[in-house]
């Protein structure tokens, strides 16, 4: 065979070990995971149906198409689609108002929007919704599902609001049936206490094994419970919608309701099962289609809205589901199942599924979310959604949490904090503005500054990040007024936005990173001075030292009035780009700083500069560690290293490096590991430099001396421009610094 033939025919075995692989993947993983989700999801959606007073099948229908269909178009792979808890309350309000027939048509009007949020690329939009909103709007639910059940549990039939769930339920415990509360309160038990059970036995979803011995102790406890009723087969409740006879508004207000909550739980639920696992993430968009396709055919099939399902996806990914077979495979159990063992299902007494839906409810219900809302200031949003939802309605409770966490953000956006007190030892006042100063601060600010005594000397420090005309005019007016009677005012811009460009043009927050700009970046590239004014730049420069940073600085400086404790020796190029203080987090009083051209430290003491600078350093000043720090791009070591010995005292002054070149040529290991890196000739050189400086400071007798007796510390660094990153110089090599910051998980 030709080398042509060879290159563009594959193996012949190419093909089926491929789906050889994705046969053997879904019997090992999915087939198994899809039979545990369907034993998870068998008995919620039979209780999420008995609960929105939904017919029985309705919540099988459901069950059977959103696996099916939602698992196969969905974007969202290992999530698994169902009736829902969530929309429990909304349904049976929708079943109350319209009957069951239009509750359908809402069910396929609501997949049709769907369906176009998904096409109108939205989904990402729909996950900006304050969580602590979404948290109680399902702790309400929550809440609301368990005062229905409760009255179910207890032998009777729950109510259409929570008021009245509330107002009956002293009655309905004058009067309840001792047989539905047994196995009501015996399922709850079984829920609760499932968890702790070990071994095998804990494979097997606790849900099931609470109806299953709810349905037996039936048969034993006294009193003929009350069991579900399923009137003809599955096929028998498959019909059409029917269009609703009046009352649109109403109509069109709830099939928003049920497209949005929908949505947004199927989302969120997208989101966290994302989190539980390492495979394909979820495509949101593609998600919000296949949710609504499989709204749309099960209220055309006559079954309940369905959404994505935390609970069924979560047990689903824990259960060793890869693909989304594993959904679509249990939404086939279920179909199977509603078909061929109807029976069973009419075994079921209503309290067991009442004690199952109660501890849904309250589960829903996390004390984790509450401690959350406590902690960031969030509770009164949470505690106002959950009762509007409880006692108003869910989509006006929602409307309400929404506005309130809004008017919340808003005030902690836009509110001001503003100081003024006296400096005693000075006499002067401090007036502080911090925050965002706009028109809504001015009752605030006015009355802080008219506080000031009149004839004072003040400093008004802004630490804003928006400053509006009105407030610049009022703290401009108020200084001219101060001025005039004998007092002075200084102003000092800490912040992002400038007074001067308030009146400017419209006012815009501004960005942090300005303000580091202005601290790091080059004078010229902010300022663009030409370079034949530098006088002028140092003016400049100093007048914005004054303006925006001395009065940072100066509390660290008035610490350091009486004297001086370096940590460190640092010695350094004279190149212009190294900024000591900056590459080492460092500031006023941390480093001993010493530069000259090459960072050098010529041999026995040629030089008395650094021999003075280092004697003071480790004798009088006692400090730590001894730092030697070269660069790239170093002009002295390209000189070396092209021999073009400069004239004057700079010739003579490299001629201090003739050996670090020497056992550069030699074949110096730090030039290797270097070269190894990437690193070019000039700037292995440089590092061969820094670690021959390390070896000559270790043979300083002052170094050598401190190192015996107080454990004084003698390193190399090397500074990468093009990447600002420092390195670190060994006797032998070099090295990457770590970095001792703890990493943090992802939620």
């Amino acid at each position: 065979m030709s080398a042509d033939t060879d290159s563009t025919v594959p193996p012949a075995s190419a093909g089926p070990p491929v789906r050889t692989d994705r046969l053997a993947e879904l019997i090992r993983y999915d087939l198994p995971a899809s039979i545990v989700v369907f034993l998870v999801a068998l008995p919620l959606s039979l209780g999420i149906a008995v609960a929105s007073d939904a017919p029985i099948t309705a919540g099988l229908i459901a069950a059977a198409v959103g696996g099916i269909l939602a698992g196969l178009l969905g974007g969202a792979p290992l999530q698994v689609t169902g009736p829902a808890a969530g929309l429990t309350v909304v349904v049976a309000e929708v079943i109350h108002e319209f009957g069951w027939q239009t509750a359908c048509f809402i069910t396929v009007a609501a997949g049709v929007l769907q369906i176009l949020f998904g096409l109108s690329r939205i989904a990402r939009a729909a996950l900006a919704i304050a969580p602590v909103v979404v948290h109680a709007m399902l702790a309400g639910i929550g809440v609301t599902i368990a005062l229905q059940q409760v009255h179910v549990l207890l032998g009777g039939a729950s109510h259409s609001t929570a008021w009245e769930n509330l107002a009956e339920l002293p009655g309905q415990l004058l009067d309840l049936r001792g047989g539905d509360v047994a196995i009501g309160l015996v399922v709850i038990g079984i829920m609760l206490g499932w968890r702790y059970v070990r071994g095998p036995v804990r494979a097997v979803p606790g849900p099931l094994v609470a109806v299953l011995v709810a349905t037996v102790l039936a048969v034993i406890v006294p009193g003929n419970p009350a069991r579900i009723v399923i009137d003809g087969s599955l096929f028998d409740a498959i019909g059409l919608p029917s269009l609703p006879s009046g009352d649109w508004d109403g109509v069109l207000m709830a099939v928003l309701t049920v497209a949005l909550i929908a949505s947004v739980e199927s989302l969120l639920s997208a989101v966290a099962v994302d989190k539980m696992h390492t495979r394909a993430r979820a495509d949101f968009d593609r998600e919000l289609i296949g949710q609504g396709v499989a709204n749309t055919a099960s209220g055309l099939l006559g079954g309940l809205p369905v959404t994505g399902v935390i609970v069924r996806s979560a047990t689903n990914v824990q259960a060793g589901a890869r693909t989304r077979a594993s959904a679509v495979l249990h939404g086939i159990w279920i179909l199977v199942f509603s078909v061929a063992l109807v029976g069973v299902v009419e075994q079921i007494p209503k309290a067991a599924l009442a004690g199952l839906l109660i501890v849904i409810g309250v589960q829903l219900v996390k004390l984790a979310h509450i401690r959350t809302a406590r902690r960031t200031g969030d509770l009164a949003v949470y505690a106002v959604t959950i009762a509007g939802v409880v006692f108003l309605n869910l989509l006006e409770g929602v409307l309400i949490g929404l506005v309130l966490a809004f008017a919340l953000l808003l005030w902690r956006v836009v509110r001001v904090q503003v100081h003024a007190v006296p400096v005693e030892a000075t006499g002067r006042w401090l007036v502080t503005v911090d925050g965002t100063c706009t028109f809504l601060a001015l009752p605030r600010l006015t009355s802080r500054l008219a506080s000031v005594p009149a004839g004072t000397d003040v400093q008004v420090q802004l630490t804003v990040d928006f400053l509006d005309h009105a407030a610049t005019e009022a703290l401009h007016d108020w200084a001219r007024q101060h001025e005039s009677t004998g007092g002075t005012v200084e102003f000092v811009e800490l912040g992002t936005a400038r007074m001067s460009s308030a009146l400017a043009a419209p006012p815009r927050r501004d960005r942090a990173r300005g303000l580091l700009d202005g601290l790091l970046a080059p004078r010229g590239a902010r300022t663009r001075v030409p370079r034949d004014r530098d006088a002028e730049t140092i003016t400049a420069g100093v007048a914005e030292y004054h303006r925006g940073h001395a009065h940072l600085v100066r509390p660290h400086l008035d610490d350091l009035r009486h004297g001086q404790d370096p940590d460190s020796f640092f010695l350094t190029c004279a190149d212009s780009r190294i900024v000591p203080n900056v590459i080492t987090s460092s500031g006023p009083g941390d480093l001993f700083t010493v530069r000259n051209v090459g960072n050098l430290v010529p041999a026995d003491g040629r030089d008395s500069s650094v021999e003075a600078a280092l004697s003071f350093a480790v004798e009088r000043l006692s400090v730590r560690n001894v730092v030697v720090c070269g660069h790239s791009g170093c002009g002295a070591m390209q000189a070396l290293l092209t021999g073009t010995r400069p004239p004057g005292g700079l010739g003579d002054w490299l001629a201090h490096a003739e050996p670090v070149l020497a056992r550069f040529l030699a074949g110096h290991p730090v030039a290797a590991a270097a070269a190894a890196a990437g690193f070019r000739e000039a700037d292995q050189l440089s590092m061969v430099n820094v670690a021959m400086q390390v070896e000559a400071l270790y043979r300083h007798p002052t170094v050598r001396r401190a190192a015996m007796t107080r454990e004084l510390e003698v390193s190399g660094l090397f500074f990468d421009i093009g990447t600002a990153r420092v390195l670190h110089i060994t006797p032998t090599g070099i090295a990457e610094i770590p970095d001792p910051a703890p990493e943090f998980a992802t939620l």
